[in-house]
């Protein structure tokens, strides 16, 4: 029954999965398929996001034990990092973002039906793993397609992914005030990202491994390598420092209102939006290299004002800053590292992506210990040290890229 209704929603997938490996028909195709694949990563995680209050309320967990839940999430990304490299090693990418959007959604519905704590916590394992799987598969698809074309198209998939995400919030907030159940919402968008992504399977892009790269297993980025990890490193670490504690210091450090202070953390997302969507388009005009570099002084001057200036209109423009400031720093990365000569895109974005992703785990708790010591002031004036870090590692990328 399954596989009927997979034959009815795509009927090319056998064939496709069974008969070798086609190629999108055309890089229009592709382009299309992939952009919808970052569409469905970013709706299928901000639906999670949206009924996290739910489910604590249902589980009845305090802030401590739901921020241990939460942290199993990355764990499972972090986890997975060597898998999905040695995976990427010997399959082509298209195969393992199928088999990664269909756990990763299928983990979703079951979210949805958590009775227990421990439940919860072995499905955010499994969660954090597949989402993994799948978005570093994605970015080597989204390698794959832009060798297509000859002008830069790669930051708009990230700009897809950030709609995605405004569009599930959206959509979850109308699920809550129209009294939903988590498990019913879950269920249904689910279901509908699955068969979307089945769907948009056959438009996906074969990369075959090469044939060295299918003897070895994961390996660590080499000299080259750990720069566009640490370019990376820097960004993620600004990011998830947004995420977490733009609201927060709008409201302790800055003195502003409830509402305000949420209103700096979107007017953050609409500017690192807006910068993903144009970021191609200034890419092809100065170059990826110097965007990097005026981006890595966005963000150190966005900190900067922020810190030196805490009131509500001059951190406002500063976390604007940050937001155009980090939009195209990963999207641009990957596509440096994809261009290197002895790794191919999959494994060089899964290489990168193990440093990347410390900055999402590590910094962002830093913040409170750095806030506790001192003030939240002062961390924030620290972290603009990374846009510092991200000028310093573009001018040493001459012999990297």
């Amino acid at each position: 029954m399954f596989l009927g209704v997979l034959n009815y929603l795509c009927p090319s997938f056998k064939q496709a999965i069974m008969v070798g490996d086609p190629v999108s028909s055309s890089p229009r195709k592709a382009r299309i398929a992939i952009a919808v694949f970052f569409f469905l990563s970013g709706f299928g995680f901000s639906t999670w996001a949206s009924r996290i209050p739910s489910i604590q309320q249902h589980l009845q967990l305090n802030e401590a034990q739901l921020g241990a839940v939460l942290f199993v999430l990355p764990v499972g990304m972090m986890l997975t990092l060597p898998l999905t490299g040695y995976l990427l090693r010997r399959f082509s990418s298209r195969y393992i973002l199928l088999f990664g959007v269909v756990l990763f959604n299928l983990i979703i519905c079951l979210l949805g039906f958590v009775n227990a704590s421990w439940q919860l916590v072995v499905l955010l394992l499994l969660f954090g793993s597949s989402r993994n799987l799948m978005n570093i598969s994605a970015n080597a698809q989204s390698i794959g397609v832009q060798a297509m074309y000859t002008r830069s198209i790669i930051a708009g998939f990230h700009g897809i992914w950030s709609v995605a995400g405004f569009a599930a919030a959206a959509f979850g907030s109308l699920m809550v005030s129209l009294g939903v159940f988590t498990a019913w919402h879950f269920l249904v968008v689910g279901l509908l990202l699955t068969a979307t992504g089945i769907y948009y399977f056959k438009d996906t892009v074969h990369q075959r491994p090469a044939e060295h790269e299918r003897k070895t297993g994961f390996v660590l980025p080499d000299r080259n390598m750990l720069k566009f990890g640490l370019i990376c490193f820097a960004s993620m670490a600004c990011e998830g420092t947004m995420y977490d504690w733009s609201a927060i210091y709008l409201k302790k450090a800055v003195g502003a209102p409830k509402g305000m202070a949420t209103a700096g953390y979107a007017v953050y997302m609409v500017a690192m939006t807006l910068g993903r969507f144009t970021g191609d388009k200034l890419a092809n005009t100065i170059g990826v290299r110097s965007m990097l570099k005026y981006s890595g002084v966005l963000i150190s001057s966005g900190m900067l004002m922020a810190a030196l200036l805490p009131y509500q209109l001059t951190a406002g423009i500063g976390f604007l800053m940050i937001g155009f400031g980090v939009s195209c720093v990963v999207p641009m990365v990957f596509s440096m590292a994809g261009k290197v000569k002895n790794m191919s895109g999959g494994p060089a974005i899964a290489a990168v992506s193990t440093v990347g992703y410390f900055g999402f785990l590590i910094v962002p708790p830093l913040i409170g210990f750095i806030a506790q010591a001192f003030n939240l002031r002062w961390s924030f004036g620290l972290m603009s040290l990374l846009g510092v870090l991200i000028i310093w590692m573009v001018g040493k990328l001459k012999e990297a890229a």
